[in-house]
């Protein structure tokens, strides 16, 4: 290590622990504000959940400390920032789920503390066991494969949840593929755009003023809209089919700069989510819910099978107005299993208000920036793309589950990441930050300037 990152590491490092400490008083705070104002006492098991979540900042700061001392200071506060505040809302959760047995919910809060301990040892394990993120191009192919693998395997072998097959039941246990499938297919995107982004970007025929892509390089497009639509007709998985493809398509905009293709795929996706919404009743029906939220509150609506979940999410956000009515104040579990999925937001909308919205729509905002940041800083066109792509992936499912609660566009169901539910969702967003993680450090490691060599027999240079 140079003398540069000698002067530069420990200060990335405790900023890194100045914040991460201030997390776990935030975290600690407010799973505390919680039980005393719901309870009038602090919550049962508070010297525990305070020492696990102490723990569980300590311990990811000493492997970044030893195995990444150059990665961006941010990102890990922030991430945890948001398990922490995902954890708090769980526990306000299962107290009214506690008091309320009539709902017949399930409590959440112990289940995803473990996971999130399980997601946090699965980041430092990728810390320890990849020196360096470009031997993943190795194996760009076979993960590929798995990838499609475990993006079909829920049309055959899932179980059917909420209205679509994104789950595979295993004993007691149920996955999510599709959390870690967004992960593998960011990274053989990356490996593939940086082998053939030049064929890729070559000019195609004019048509009504927009120069399309060669027909030869459609190919890997068409591909991806095909599995994109499969996945939307047997899966039913609005969410992860619209995260798929708008992946591939901003990755490919980034590695080519041709907006040629981010209109051809914009198109293909509207067409096809079209004909698909047209056709299946599951997808047409969360549509025919978006149009009019309002319907699911009447006969005609109950009667037509639509939820309310929507119109009772949209109170929630009203009634929470600027400030938010006050944690542990609300009444989120008239949205129905609110902890349990995309839902969580409205928790957040009613009791802390606009504020608490755009708070945590903030951090999503600051630590997609950082790997941004991570991809501009980083000179090897893989990690540029890995961390975009990885970047977007987040993004991508933030506007998808935000904007379906909102009722900004129709629900997809997706888990938001590190706050709802999830045990596959947390291991998979843990896992994207150990990638950004490791990028960022190597990115910063490949910038420090080289301490130049004195020629040999110069009686300048030093001896030893």
């Amino acid at each position: 290590m140079s003398m540069a990152a000698f002067a530069l590491s420990p200060d990335r490092r405790r900023t890194e622990a100045l914040l991460l400490a201030l997390v776990v008083g935030i975290t600690v705070g407010g799973y505390a504000y919680v039980g005393l104002s719901m309870l009038d006492r602090l919550p049962p098991g508070f010297t525990g959940f305070s020492v696990a979540v102490l723990l569980l900042a300590i311990v990811p700061h000493l492997a970044v400390r030893r195995w990444a001392p150059r990665a961006d200071p941010l990102i890990l506060p922030i991430a945890l920032l948001l398990t922490g505040l995902g954890l708090v809302l769980l526990h306000r959760l299962d107290i009214t789920y506690a008091a309320k047995r009539y709902l017949r919910i399930a409590q959440a809060g112990s289940g995803q503390l473990m996971w999130t301990a399980i997601g946090l040892a699965v980041c430092v394990g990728v810390l320890v066991a990849l020196p360096d993120y470009r031997l993943l191009q190795r194996y760009l192919y076979v993960m590929m494969a798995v990838a499609l693998v475990l993006l079909m395997a829920p049309a055959f072998f899932g179980s059917d949840q909420f209205g679509a097959k994104r789950w595979i039941l295993l004993g007691p246990l149920s996955v999510q593929p599709g959390e870690f499938v967004k992960i593998m297919i960011t990274v053989f995107f990356a490996g593939y755009l940086t082998v053939n982004r030049d064929a890729l970007a070559l000019a195609g025929r004019r048509m009504l003023g927009v120069r399309l892509p060669p027909g030869r390089q459609m190919g890997p497009i068409v591909t991806i809209w095909a599995v994109s639509l499969l996945v939307l007709i047997f899966e039913r998985d609005l969410g992860t089919s619209l995260i798929f493809f708008g992946l591939f398509v901003i990755m490919l905009y980034l590695a080519t700069e041709r907006t040629s293709w981010v209109i051809f795929g914009v198109l293909m996706f509207a067409v096809g989510a079209t004909v698909v919404g047209s056709m299946e009743p599951h997808v047409h029906g969360r549509v025919e819910a978006w149009l009019h939220p309002m319907e699911a509150l009447t006969p005609k609506g109950q009667a037509a099978g639509m939820s309310e979940q929507l119109a009772q999410a949209l109170f929630s956000f009203g009634s929470g107005g600027i400030t938010g009515t006050g944690l542990g104040q609300g009444h989120p579990e008239l949205v129905g299993f609110a902890g349990n999925s995309d839902f969580i937001l409205t928790t957040v909308g009613e009791e802390l208000g606009l504020t608490g919205v755009t708070a945590v729509l903030v951090l999503y905002g600051l630590l997609a920036q950082r790997g941004l940041r991570t991809a501009l800083v980083t000179r090897d066109p893989f990690g540029k793309l890995l961390a975009v792509g990885l970047s977007s992936a987040l993004l991508l499912q933030v506007f998808v589950v935000s904007g379906g609660v909102l009722g900004l566009i129709p629900l997809t169901g997706k888990a938001l990441p590190f706050l709802a539910k999830g045990g596959s969702s947390m291991v998979a967003n843990w896992l994207m930050v150990a990638l950004l993680l490791r990028v960022s450090d190597k990115a910063q490691q490949r910038r420090e300037p080289e301490q130049p060599t004195a020629p040999q027999g110069d009686p300048r240079t030093p001896a030893g």
